[in-house]
């Protein structure tokens, strides 16, 4: 839950000293994909960034849009792989559905690698749905990359 990453984002700011705000913490336990583990990395990445800044204030939730921005991890979590998964789905096979092989070629990824890794955070976003015909984004993964639903 968002309660528990908080309380694990805090505890490891204690250990790693970085002075961390509430709703900065929050930030980061909300873009943390539910991963305690991706937590502690995306914290490690914003006090690393907030020290090559020189902001030794305290670092709160502008400052950790701003790191993670730079680490292209959006408001929802989703990263660069997220995306290009998504993009590629909508700008070249028109949403889907797609099979899993198609994707894996056309993104140079192994099919494995994109089903436990990349697919299930999108699936339970609700931005990417599997069917018997292949995968297909949901009008909330649409809206989310900017683009217009389909009725």
């Amino acid at each position: 839950s968002l309660n528990d990453l908080q309380s694990i984002v805090n505890r490891t700011a204690d250990l790693l000293g970085v002075p961390l705000t509430a709703k900065g913490c929050t930030e980061v336990a909300r873009r943390c994909r539910g991963t305690p583990r991706v937590a502690n990395r995306l914290l490690r990445r914003v006090r690393d960034f907030a020290s090559v800044q020189g902001n030794n204030a305290l670092i709160d939730e502008n400052l950790v849009d701003e790191a993670l921005a730079l680490h292209s991890v959006d408001s929802r979590g989703l990263d660069a792989s997220d995306r290009r998964l998504l993009e590629m789905l909508l700008e070249h096979h028109d949403g889907g559905p797609v099979g899993l092989d198609t994707l894996a070629a056309a993104l140079g990824e192994d099919s494995t690698t994109l089903e436990a890794v990349v697919e299930p955070f999108l699936l339970q976003l609700g931005f990417l749905r599997r069917t018997s015909r292949g995968r297909v984004v949901t009008n909330a993964g649409r809206i989310h990359l900017g683009w217009p639903a389909v009725q």
